[in-house]
């Protein structure tokens, strides 16, 4: 029978920065963007923070009002991807299938390693205990037969925690959860859900398959399986790189997004990083897709098909832009999303058009190519676009692949 355990770090972003500065010691503590403008938004709090009511969204003023004395900081990415690093080299100690779910948290498959380190509560022990001395970071833990249940136990108890969910028990644990809690089940398919009176987990699991599917598709029906604890889902071997097929990058604004400039500035900004990474990985795209949420949360995205694979930023901020005009209604943006797809071998040859010899896009390139260069020899900020130079709409990250394992 399968084991898996699910390690998720408790509040990671604040609690690295408690860690690294002892002075934030017993106080409310939030990582917001741009605090000192006071018109950020909080993107981690600690565990103080939490008790006062403080939640990952608010703007810094919300965050002050509910919490008096409430401290912000600034995110620091790069110490926070050291951090995720480190913790990734702990899991691999108990298990060479570590499979990341973002930064701060990832399953790994314990089936054959128990042989070594005992059972799946003692392993989850083991790794917390190994995070909180080492990395100065608590942890929370889950244990299941499922990947799935072993997620939703880390979310059962927090901080600092391990709850085990077996064949034996899910059913009295799992089941009488909001239908919400489960893994995969967002505000839009929970409430679909909950129209149909499908309220619990349980209810979920005990819905009729053919109901699931009319209403849901296939994945509803993998969610019932799943609720049932039937998850077939395997842990990736960390150095196992799973088959590119689109790359992408979103990212939440610091405040919403009100004006079409401050739409293209954050595209621009987006297809930057996009186009870093097609470059990475050695692939042009022949689509690029966009994806918008509004500030109540609404979702709505399209695509278009490029006569030519591309992975200048220019050309996929063009195309992405282009896509903006057509989707936006005019209402407060909280987020977007710029992707490419339809990916092909940098390599590759390429038919071009007869009307278009393709010399704009291999300009556009060798720019990109030399940007980087200079940033990678001078820093990040010797070159930058000029909407970018009093830009309050998103934290630079300077990331690529934020993951510590190719994707």
């Amino acid at each position: 029978m399968s084991l898996f355990v699910h390690l998720d770090m408790n509040n990671f972003y604040a609690s690295v920065e408690c860690q690294n500065d002892p002075s934030l010691a017993g106080k409310p503590v939030a990582v917001a963007g741009s605090p000192e403008k006071r018109h950020g938004v909080v993107l981690a709090k600690n565990e103080i923070a939490k008790k006062f009511g403080v939640k990952t969204g608010d703007t810094v003023l919300e965050a002050a009002a509910k919490a008096p004395g409430i401290v912000f900081v600034p995110p620091h990415f790069d110490m926070y991807d050291k951090i995720s690093k480190r913790m990734f080299g702990i899991c691999n100690r108990y298990s060479c299938y570590v499979e990341p779910f973002g930064p701060d948290e990832c399953w790994l498959d314990c089936t054959e390693t128990v042989r070594l380190f005992g059972s799946g509560e003692d392993i989850a022990n083991g790794l917390r205990a190994n995070v909180k001395e080492e990395l100065g970071i608590t942890a929370s833990a889950g244990v299941s037969f499922t990947k799935m249940f072993a997620k939703l136990g880390s979310d059962m108890k927090k901080p600092d925690a391990t709850t085990v969910i077996t064949r034996e028990n899910f059913r009295e644990k799992v089941w009488p959860l909001d239908v919400g809690e489960l893994c995969g089940v967002g505000g839009k398919t929970a409430e679909k859900l909950r129209r149909i009176n499908v309220r619990t987990i349980g209810d979920l699991a005990a819905a009729d398959e053919r109901v699931l599917r009319r209403l849901l598709g296939k994945p509803g029906v993998d969610l019932g399986r799943t609720a049932r604890g039937e998850d077939e889902g395997e842990v990736r071997e960390a150095v196992v790189a799973r088959d590119v097929k689109s790359v992408s990058h979103g990212l939440t604004a610091l405040r919403d997004l009100v004006t079409r400039e401050d739409g293209v500035t954050l595209i621009n900004y987006l297809a930057e990083l996009v186009a870093a990474r097609l470059r990475k990985h050695g692939f042009r795209a022949g689509g690029v897709y966009l994806g918008l949420r509004y500030s109540d949360l609404t979702r709505c995205g399209r695509q278009t098909a490029l006569p030519l694979p591309i992975c200048s930023s220019s050309d996929i901020s063009d195309a992405a832009v282009a896509l903006f005009d057509e989707l936006w209604n005019g209402a407060p943006l909280r987020s977007l999303d710029v992707g490419t797809f339809a990916l092909v071998e940098a390599a590759a040859p390429v038919q071009l058009s007869m009307f278009d010899s393709g010399d704009r896009s291999a300009c556009t390139e060798k720019l990109d190519e030399a940007i980087a260069g200079l940033r990678l020899r001078y820093g990040k900020d010797i070159v930058m676009r000029a909407s970018q130079l009093d830009e309050d709409i998103y934290a630079d990250k300077n990331v690529g692949d934020f993951l510590p394992f190719k994707r």
